[in-house]
């Protein structure tokens, strides 16, 4: 028999698993308890918090996608985030990007001050980085790639080699491209992270997160997900799975419609910075096109005027919307300084490089020509409050 794609194991992810009744669809497996056989006796479920099948589905799926040993599929993605830092002890370090996702940030210096490791945060891009990993030789070695919001590009095969030569343990957030566009655990790293509420649910209707592991990690993760009570409800992984087997044929329009927007906002004069790894002068570029499958449908930009300009922009939109989130099938647009990254400190801000014209844009699957055309409209206004030239 010849190799089965992983579209194809994605698509008929749990088909057919329904023994009782032959559903070709698995049906959702609400129950919050299971029955034993007897005081003590049990089957592979007695309680959904520790276990369910409609979960388990999920976890299968998500696991088969990132070529994982297993998955944990967890309420959100910030709670996908806290099982993990919970691998942390007093004393422990945790290297983790400059530029990470303003939830992240806030909770690792929360949990760092809690129970007494120490968060660094440093350019994962620069030589001195890694001088500083091995001199530290944390515990954690945390990377996003791309990053958000400025899509900055991290080499995971590299860092995955320092944490083998410290002793860490490399975790990768791949929420911004998903399994469909990078594979973290085939280039070196040891867990991934994802927002399932983003592309791998798709349609901004579930709350949901995943770690996925390699190796033995994921057995203490579980753990912790079940002590702390975060595991994914029945039926938002039900809705979840429903979106994963349409993700490869989401992310090819995602991606198209991405492109399309980035040579539209190319040399755009109400620009100043424009942010995608598939610009060849993108710092990341070379290495994106050598560790990723797709270039991703996250774009962002920078306008003149500062938040003049972005209140000139938005003004101007009718086919996006300003919402916090990414990955659905709708086209959203976020302002981090105000949204996404409003719990960093301004200082915090600056060294990441947000600003406050910043912008970031989730391309959707709508029609690509009215989507540029809805940009070009808004960047017109720009021009006229930023009295740029034309």
């Amino acid at each position: 028999m010849s190799p089965v794609s992983r579209t194809t194991r994605t698509v008929r992810s749990a088909i057919g698993d329904d023994t009782s009744h032959g559903a070709v669809i698995p049906p959702i497996h609400l129950s919050t308890n299971f029955v034993f056989d007897e005081p003590g006796e049990c089957g592979k479920y007695d309680y959904t918090r520790s276990g369910n099948p409609t979960r388990d589905q999920l976890a299968d799926a998500v696991a088969a996608l990132e070529s994982g040993c297993g998955s944990v599929i967890t309420s959100s993605g910030m709670s996908a985030v806290a099982i993990v830092t919970q691998l942390l002890s007093h004393g422990d370090v945790l290297l983790a990007p400059h530029d990470c996702y303003g939830g992240c940030h806030r909770l690792f210096l929360a949990e760092a001050r809690r129970v007494g490791f120490e968060v660094v945060f440093v350019d994962q891009s620069s030589q001195e980085a890694i001088a500083v990993a091995l001199e530290l030789r944390p515990r954690i070695i945390w990377l996003e790639t791309p990053s958000n919001p400025l899509l900055r590009v991290t080499d995971i095969a590299a860092w995955s080699r320092v944490a083998e030569d410290v002793g860490a343990i490399c975790v990768v957030d791949n929420t911004f491209l998903s399994p469909v566009n990078q594979r973290p655990l085939e280039l070196g790293a040891d867990l991934v992270v994802h927002s399932t509420t983003k592309f791998l649910n798709g349609h901004s209707d579930v709350v949901g997160g995943a770690v996925v592991s390699k190796g033995p990690e994921l057995l203490e993760i579980a753990w912790w997900a079940n002590c702390l009570g975060v595991t994914g409800a029945p039926f938002d992984s039900y809705l979840t799975l429903r979106g994963v087997r349409t993700l490869q044929a989401r992310s090819r329009i995602h991606e198209e419609n991405a492109l399309s927007v980035v040579a539209a906002l190319v040399g755009h004069s109400a620009l100043k910075a424009l942010y995608h790894p598939s610009l060849p002068d993108h710092p990341g570029h070379e290495i994106a096109a050598r560790q990723q499958l797709g270039w991703g449908s996250l774009v962002s930009f920078e306008l003149h005027g500062g938040r003049a300009g972005v209140d000139a922009f938005l003004d101007g939109l009718q086919h996006h919307t300003l919402a916090e989130s990414l990955g659905g099938v709708e086209s959203l647009i976020a302002h981090p300084a105000t949204m996404t990254h409003a719990s960093m400190d301004e200082d915090a801000r600056a060294i990441a490089g947000i600003s406050d014209g910043l912008l970031r844009l989730s391309v959707g699957i709508e029609d690509a020509s009215d989507l540029v055309a809805d940009l070009r409209t808004a960047l017109s206004r720009v021009e006229e409050v930023a009295c740029v030239a034309v």
